[in-house]
């Protein structure tokens, strides 16, 4: 069996592919309150560049994709794509991560697709909490949306950022959600890609706080055992039909066991959140490069993956500081 194989025998089947970088929300930890220069429609990848990308992977033993963003569904015949993509040999797992606002009327031809793998970004439950920290007042799509999707036979899982003095009252009623509903709550710890750096020197609300937290409302939780390359720590309040994790997306504890890459808007492969990225597919793409020649510079690339976050942070020549926007990486 073909496989992509890092040099850390890791093997990668993996692949996020954020579709745009454009969002309409405004999240103040994940770009500056005015925006980015988004990128131009003809520097993206076209949905023909990034199938046949797709297709030469998948080949090689890549069976899970996760559509990524901004918010993937601002992008003009979204579903076109999806179509195309669930005609690949190889690719059993298709997964989306959108932030609400855009999803609900996809929902049935989703399902119908065979897509029902779905990641909600929602920092908080409280209207005004989520008006502040988006800056946009789309709380009820978002709530709708999440309702909606929560009636139906999909894996879903809502995403949270922790962030300090913004939603940490949010966590206890979030987790209130799982009660009734076979859902997962995941809490991610802030990271620095918000167009600006880190705002703080030190992490307050690393995981084993967040847990904390739960555990002094709760009491002592479940620990549930976490599927093989999983990034979040998971947990389950007795009687509660749904469950909560952590994932130390700060602290990168999960590192070790990486078994994905990521491909930007722009068509940069990056084998870490935290590297500068490795080289840019697109261009090798219109440089008129064959099938062979672009899964030898895959294979290249993966060869080059760190050993974990913190070695890719190190490694970062042109921008040493972390201070991208995570909607022009695809989280």
């Amino acid at each position: 069996m073909n496989q992509l194989i890092d040099k850390h025998n890791r093997v990668i089947d993996y692949i996020r592919i954020a579709v745009t970088d454009k969002c309409n929300l405004r999240c103040f930890y994940c770009m500056p309150n005015e925006g980015i220069d988004f990128v131009k429609q003809n520097k993206l990848m076209s949905y023909e560049e990034l199938l046949r990308v797709v297709n030469i992977i998948c080949a090689q033993g890549v069976s899970k994709l996760r559509i990524t963003g901004g918010e993937p569904f601002l992008r003009k015949d979204l579903m076109y794509f999806l179509k195309k993509l669930k005609k690949i040999n190889g690719l059993n797992k298709i997964a989306i991560t959108t932030n609400g606002t855009q999803l609900l009327p996809y929902i049935d031809e989703l399902l119908d697709l065979g897509i029902h793998k779905f990641n909600l970004s929602i920092d908080s439950i409280d209207k005004q909490r989520f008006l502040k920290i988006t800056r946009r007042d789309y709380f009820e799509k978002v709530w709708n949306c999440f309702e909606e999707l929560s009636k139906r036979k999909v894996d879903l899982k809502l995403n949270a950022v922790v962030i300090k003095d913004q939603n940490i009252e949010d966590l206890v009623p979030m987790v209130a959600l799982t009660k009734e509903r076979k859902i997962a709550v995941r809490f991610i710890e802030e990271m620095p890609f918000n167009g600006i750096g880190a705002h703080y020197q030190k992490l307050e609300w690393n995981y084993k706080k967040i847990l904390q937290h739960l555990e002094n409302h709760y009491g002592k939780v479940e620990k549930l055992k976490d599927e093989k390359n999983s990034t979040s720590l998971n947990y389950k309040i007795p009687g509660h039909l749904g469950s909560f994790g952590i994932i130390p997306a700060y602290s990168r504890t999960f590192c070790g066991t990486c078994n994905r890459i990521r491909l930007t808007p722009i068509g940069m492969i990056k084998s870490c959140l935290y590297d500068e990225g490795i080289f840019n597919i697109r261009d090798l793409i219109r440089a008129g490069a064959t099938d062979s020649q672009i899964l030898e510079t895959i294979q290249s690339a993966i060869g080059q993956k760190y050993k974990d976050g913190f070695e890719a942070e190190s490694k970062r020549i042109f921008s040493p500081l972390v201070n991208e926007s995570m909607t022009t990486i695809g989280g």
